[in-house]
């Protein structure tokens, strides 16, 4: 190695050590991959498990190539809390970063202006973000011509053989094929069998299939995961198991569920039991989420119930436990998940509870997979070549749901078909071909690996092995022991006991009506950009509230979305009944003595009379109806920021010196919860002591 190599590869553990802590040093295989960007500008693949240091190859690389002159790094990543993690790391190896993602639209502005100035060392961008009309043409052209480096983290998002396909991702492949000369690239991911290993290298023109490319990928086993399964068939039964037993687990952990409904009713449950819990999913709003993994972090915690929202990038080494209760479809998505526990402690309990629905559950997210040709031509057709249609107006036009429909013109638009723009989406008019054969593999594939994860669970040999098997790990062999640690090779297994009572009691708890509905905590950040002096935690919100049902509920659903579907009129009696039942068992620390309902465009004779109808029943003051002022537009805006700041001073001024006590604050669908947060804050300023939110339904 010359001196001007090793000065490098010193300077390289340098900035490992601001990265990681004094004493780290790299591995053999981090210097070998930084090296091949750095100093011969090759493209390579990376494909090691969590907590190998794959952030510390791109981050140093940035700043070495920085130091030599070339252009920011750019870094694709799919998740917000990624995100947050990396930009925190780098800032302290002194590289100056920012994000560009659907978080912080108030500060898109600055960054671009910040990265034109050249004051950015590293841009991390959610993959939505490259096919946004004005990003795509008026950044990303001159990111492409004058990057030092692109990464793409979590790679496997880019293949639809992966476990967690992204339509936004296959954008990517644009960004590479328009990159200058000698502009390396960097792919990596911790959870990738041969399969995607060999599309990604498609996608990118990265990997084994590619000329002059690095590919580096080492063995998955990790020495402090205790596998276990534990059988219990009824849902009440594994609930009321985990709510038992949850203090047995070490330090804090996340509990998964399949369902954001199955997530929010555990966690709701658990926190009954005493147990120190939230949920956390894909609903919940960034500032929450930030607030709830740093919650985690500092083990304030003991568990986040989550999906799959929280997974990729959010980085907690001696997290104690992961559970599932219900299996993911594929024993490649089951491993990311559980890859999150036990990085930096001797042992993390990692316990998977299957359910009899889970196959159910799998068959409906595979429903919403891409659509049949005839569904995706009838898309192509309703759009015009030059007036845009917005995915709203799209909708009534074709028979898709609001998100499949996205998810269709996504690919269409990878695919050259259609094309975003200001205002919506138009046709290219260019010819595009159905890929049926593709698609059919696809379902093949994916029924291949719901049956792996059957197996999983039935197993009697190595559960580890049979894992890294799924993952076409390097180093394992036809011959290799088992791990010694999970359930099958120690025979030590948990008792599936659980008392009757509790379960009866679990039952009786996840079967009636009625939906926690937690608070708003935190102001979304950049809202002063807005003109709205709104920051940090809300002190002057609603207390928890209840809502009816869900409208995906199995029981109260139905009945939910028929009332809301069809013409106003008064509140049934049947809901009037079940809307009693609900604040019946509402553990309010003080009753109300009053209600009022926020004003409905939709549904003001609903509202209004089931809010009268609980003035009557619970002997409580009508405040009558919370209007809005005369000419405000109902609000409409998706992102968090334009929303609150559409409802501010959005209602009439309200006389509340006669009345003492908390308000009962009836409103007829909750989605965000900014609107009955808006509200509450409004009767606060007028003087009320409590606001406590009631909805008839939520969508989810």
């Amino acid at each position: 190695m010359g001196t001007a190599m090793i000065d490098l590869r010193d300077e390289a553990e340098r900035l490992l050590g601001e990265l990681a802590g004094p004493g780290a040093t790299l591995r053999d295989d981090q210097w070998t991959a930084i090296e091949a960007l750095v100093v011969h500008r090759r493209r390579a693949l990376v494909v090691q498990r969590t907590g190998w240091g794959k952030s510390a190859v791109y981050f140093i690389s940035a700043k070495l190539l920085r130091a030599h002159g070339h252009g920011p790094t750019v870094i694709v990543s799919p998740l917000l809390a990624l995100m947050r993690n990396q930009v925190e790391a780098a800032e302290r190896a002194g590289v100056h970063a920012a994000t560009i993602n659907s978080g912080n639209v108030t500060e898109w502005g600055g960054i671009h202006q910040r990265i034109a100035d050249g004051e950015v060392d590293v841009l991390l961008v959610s993959p939505e973000r490259l096919n946004n009309p004005d990003f795509r043409d008026q950044v990303l052209p001159s990111l492409a011509r004058d990057a030092g480096l692109v990464v793409v983290d979590e790679a496997h998002c880019v293949s639809d053989w992966g476990h967690d396909f992204r339509p936004d991702y296959r954008r990517i492949r644009t960004l590479v094929a328009e990159l200058g000369a000698g502009i390396p690239v960097l792919a990596t991911t911790a959870t990738a069998n041969n399969r995607v290993v060999a599309d990604v290298a498609t996608q990118l023109g990265v990997g084994a299939g590619s000329d002059d490319t690095l590919v580096l990928r080492g063995g998955l086993d990790r020495p402090s995961l205790h596998l276990s399964v534990v059988r219990i068939d009824e849902p009440a039964r594994r609930a009321a198991w985990l709510a038992q037993r949850l203090h047995e687990l070490p330090g804090s952990g996340i509990i998964y569920a399949l369902t954001v409904s199955a997530a929010r009713d555990l966690a709701s449950l658990l926190a009954e039991h005493g147990h120190t819990v939230a949920a956390y999913t894909g609903q919940t709003d960034t500032a929450e989420r930030e607030q709830l993994e740093a919650d985690l972090l500092a083990n304030r915690v003991k568990a986040l119930v989550a999906t799959s929202a929280l997974g990729m990038g959010f980085d907690k080494p001696d997290l104690g436990f992961v559970v599932h209760l219900g299996a993911p479809s594929s024993p490649i998505s089951y491993y990311q998940q559980v890859g999150r526990a036990g990085r930096s402690t001797d042992r993390a309990e990692v316990i998977l509870m299957p359910g009899s629905e889970d196959r159910q559950i799998w068959k409906w997210f595979a429903s919403v997979a891409f659509p049949e040709e005839s569904l995706v031509r009838r898309v192509i057709g309703a759009l015009d070549d030059e007036r845009p249609l917005s995915t709203q107006a799209l909708e009534p036009r074709v028979d898709l749901n609001r998100s499949r429909l996205e998810m269709v013109l996504k690919v269409l638009d990878v695919d050259g078909a259609v094309r975003r723009v200001k205002g919506g989406w138009i046709a290219t008019g260019q010819s595009w071909e159905y890929d049926a054969e593709r698609y059919a593999r696809l379902e093949a594939a994916r029924a291949a690996e719901q049956e792996a994860m059957l197996e999983y669970e039935r197993t009697t040999g190595c559960r580890m092995v049979f894992l890294r098997r799924q993952l076409d790990d390097p180093e394992t062999n036809p011959d290799m022991p088992g791990c010694g640690r999970c359930d099958n090779c120690t025979g030590i297994r948990w008792d599936a006991g659980v008392d009757d009572e509790e379960v009866q009691r679990t039952r009786t708890r996840l079967e009636r009506p009625g939906v926690d509905l937690p608070p708003r905590k935190q102001w979304p950040t950049g809202m002063s950009t807005l003109g709205v002096k709104l920051s940090g935690k809300i002190t002057d919100g609603p207390e928890p509230g209840r809502v009816l049902g869900r409208l995906s509920d199995l029981g109260w659903g139905p009945r939910l979305r028929t009332l809301l579907d069809g013409p106003d009129t008064e509140a049934p009696e049947s809901v009037v009944k079940a809307a009693v039942a609900v604040l019946a068992a509402w553990d309010w620390a003080e009753r109300p003595t009053a209600v009022m309902a926020v004003e409905s465009a939709d549904h003001p004779v609903l509202v209004e009379t089931l809010a009268a109808q609980l003035a009557r029943l619970g002997r409580l003051q009508n405040l009558g109806v919370l209007r809005r002022r005369p000419g405000q537009p109902t609000v409409t805006a998706a992102n968090s920021a334009y929303r609150i700041a559409a409802l501010v001073d959005a209602w009439e001024p309200v006389d509340l010196d006669a009345h003492h006590g908390p308000i009962l604050l009836v409103d007829a669908v909750t989605d965000t919860g900014w609107t009955l947060t808006m509200a509450a804050r409004h009767l606060a300023s007028a003087g009320a002591d409590a606001v406590l939110p009631f909805a008839l339904a939520s969508p989810k």
